[in-house]
C-alpha cells in the first residue's frame, strides 16, 4: 500500500501535465489559467503548514484550525478564480454569438410589404 504522502507527491504529476496541455492550448480563460494555477500557492502552502502543525502541536493540519483555515483560503482564492474566469468566457462568448446573430439578421433583406 503506497503511503498517503507518497501518494499526494505522485499526484502532483498529472496536475503539472494538465497545466502544461492548457497554458499551451491557448484555449484557456487566463483568469481560470491563474486560478489553476493558483492551486499549487495552495500545495505549496499546505506542505509547510501541515509539518509545522505536526512539529509545533503534534497534531494533522485539519485539527489545528488557524493554520487549516489559511491554507484553505488559498484553495478558495483559486477555486473563485477558476469560477470567474470561466464565467468572463461564457459572457464573452454569449455576446459574440449575439452579435453574430444579429449581423446575420441584418443583412437578411426585410420581407415586409409596403
Amino acid at each position: 500500500m503506497i503511503p498517503k504522502e507518497a501518494l499526494f507527491g505522485l499526484s502532483l504529476f498529472p496536475y503539472l501535465g494538465f497545466l502544461w496541455f492548457i497554458t499551451r492550448s491557448g484555449q484557456m480563460p487566463r483568469l481560470a489559467l491563474i486560478g489553476f494555477y493558483g492551486t499549487l500557492v495552495f500545495v505549496a502552502v499546505t506542505i509547510p503548514a501541515g509539518i509545522y502543525a505536526q512539529v509545533h502541536y503534534g497534531e494533522s493540519l485539519a485539527n489545528v484550525d488557524w493554520l487549516h483555515g489559511g491554507a484553505e483560503f488559498f484553495l478558495t482564492l483559486s477555486n473563485i478564480l477558476i469560477v470567474l474566469g470561466f464565467r468572463q468566457a461564457l459572457i464573452k462568448n454569449g455576446q459574440s454569438t449575439v452579435n453574430s446573430q444579429q449581423s446575420t439578421t441584418n443583412s437578411q433583406p426585410s420581407t415586409v410589404n409596403k
